[in-house]
């Protein structure tokens, strides 16, 4: 893997060099981090339980939330302890696998939210073909192909990282491994290959967020003809669904489908969309949903009264 390099470990630089700063760094994010993973852990072991969540819509959800814990994994635990170090070192095997793992559960992220939006889709536009449609071995296979897709995404990113000759300086001024501040670093040119970057990368990001937003107009649009409590149901299901699709697409596309300039602000916005989502995500989608809420209540309730028969 060190082929063509003289470098072995990269610095990173982090969020901020202020000891000060780098402490509220890791309180902050360690509270961001505990709630990402028990938020997710919780839809999942709910969903898992629960037999009120069997429809499609919570087959996508229990992978999102899968999708967000290893997400957020992939950058949140080396933020967090770097906060404390006074070098942040990592090897250039480590920093490769986290470009890997970064990349691999973000785009499984991009691929379910549009199996989200597709099943909303089929369920507000052909509510008479839903069951015949998104039955459970259909939403398996495009469960098992968007795992699929996402790693080839990651194998067509990890190629390129691997691709580029590091000999000079080591400094990543970022608090993770990824191919945007390695682009800076490389003894290259790297026109080409950010060309690459833009039209993988980018080109996920930007069509997915374009096909998601038509979609979503769509199912707005047939609303009209629904009734007052069915539209408000789904109307509050659509509207979570479209906050975390924005909030999670607006600082990709920032990213990724630029020209390989850095601004002060990139590693704010790197932030949000991999820890900030993240742990976001489990809120909206128990906040604005009913269904979800009562069955937290009744796994609590269950888990209560077992323990309290002991």
């Amino acid at each position: 893997m060190q082929q063509n390099n003289t470098v072995t470990e990269f610095i990173l630089l982090g969020l901020t060099q202020n000891p000060m700063r780098q402490k509220m760094v890791f309180v902050i994010f360690f509270i961001f981090y505990v709630g990402t993973v028990v938020g997710n852990l919780l839809i999942i072991v709910t969903i898992k339980s629960s037999r009120t969540l069997g429809s499609p819509m919570y087959f996508f959800l229990f992978y999102l939330s899968l999708a967000d814990s290893c997400f957020s994994t992939s950058t949140a635990p080396r933020l967090i302890v770097d906060s404390l170090s006074a070098k942040k070192i990592i090897s250039y095997n480590e920093c490769m696998t986290q470009v890997f793992a970064l990349h691999l559960f973000g785009c499984m992220e991009i691929f379910v939210l549009i199996l989200m939006a597709a099943d909303r889709y089929v369920a507000i536009c052909k509510p008479l073909h839903y069951p015949t449609i998104m039955r459970r071995q259909v939403c398996t296979i495009l469960i098992i192909l968007a795992w699929i897709g996402s790693f080839i995404h990651s194998i067509a990113q990890i190629i390129l990282a691997l691709r580029l000759p590091f000999c000079g300086p080591n400094l990543i001024d970022h608090y993770c491994c990824d191919l945007q501040p390695l682009l800076k670093l490389a003894c290259m040119d790297t026109y080409r290959i950010n060309l690459l970057l833009v039209s993988n990368s980018g080109a996920i990001c930007s069509s997915s967020f374009v096909i998601l937003m038509i979609s979503y107009i769509v199912i707005l649009h047939s609303l009209r003809n629904h009734s007052g409590e069915g539209r408000k149901k789904a109307l509050s299901t659509c509207t979570s669904h479209i906050i975390v699709v924005i909030l999670f697409f607006g600082p990709c596309i920032f990213i990724y489908t630029r020209p390989p300039t850095t601004f002060p602000m990139d590693k704010m916005v790197a932030v949000f969309y991999t820890i900030g989502t993240p742990f976001l995500n489990p809120l909206i989608y128990t906040l604005r949903n009913a269904e979800v809420k009562n069955a937290m209540r009744k796994l609590w309730h269950i888990k209560i009264s077992s323990v309290s028969k002991r």
